[in-house]
């Protein structure tokens, strides 16, 4: 990556950075349909759906979901590894969580950027979604090569792919297997000590 423009780097939140939230959420609840994330359903707005059928269904509030997220922590080593590559470069958290969501787990790993999305609730009630635009990820990386940042990705599910494909270097990052398999061209690694390794490699270049 030999060139002279300043560089950022995205990652995704979720599976990355911190556990997965519906994930937690089904385990307080027991209800195991909630397990189902963007590393089995590439279709996000067909997921959310989904999800928001089972909370009507089941009666979950979003003082429930606050709480669930209220006893998480960001994954192990997942803070010391950002520190180390904000002290590198410029960082960006691209999710398609919500910012009611995140914000627990963004005073945990010292209040980074990141651009996600809103909940509509009405008393209590997660009963909607606001998406900032279609494949946000993807237009955000558009967006920054626009302003003439080369940018270094990393993520772990099917909503991250065409933001990785799109950068100018994408890796899968503790990718389920049947993602990794289907997009071969990403480098699947699993350790923070190498995602950091590649980064300062792409950053020396």
């Amino acid at each position: 990556m030999d060139d002279d423009r300043q560089t950022i780097v995205a990652l995704d939140l979720e599976g990355v950075l911190v556990p997965e939230i519906w994930i937690a959420v089904a385990e307080r609840t027991g209800i195991e349909e909630l397990t189902r994330t963007t590393r089995e359903e590439p279709d996000y707005d067909v997921l959310m759906r989904y999800r928001l059928d089972l909370l009507d269904r089941h009666g979950l509030t979003m003082s429930l979901v606050e709480d669930v997220i209220g006893g998480l922590e960001p994954l192990p080593g997942a803070a010391a590894f950002l520190d180390r590559l904000r002290a590198r470069t410029q960082v960006v958290i691209l999710s398609d969580t919500f910012e009611e969501f995140a914000r627990p787990l963004m005073r945990q790993l010292g209040w980074p950027s990141i651009w996600c999305h809103r909940l509509v609730v009405d008393h209590d009630r997660i009963t909607g979604y606001r998406l900032r635009l279609p494949d946000p990820k993807r237009a955000a990386i558009d967006a920054l090569h626009g302003l003439n940042f080369r940018v270094i990705a990393a993520g772990d599910s099917y909503n991250d792919t065409s933001m990785l494909l799109a950068a100018d270097a994408g890796f899968l990052f503790r990718s389920p297997p049947a993602v990794a398999a289907e997009f071969p061209l990403l480098p699947a690694l699993d350790d923070y000590d190498d995602l950091l390794a590649r980064i300062d490699g792409l950053l020396a270049g």
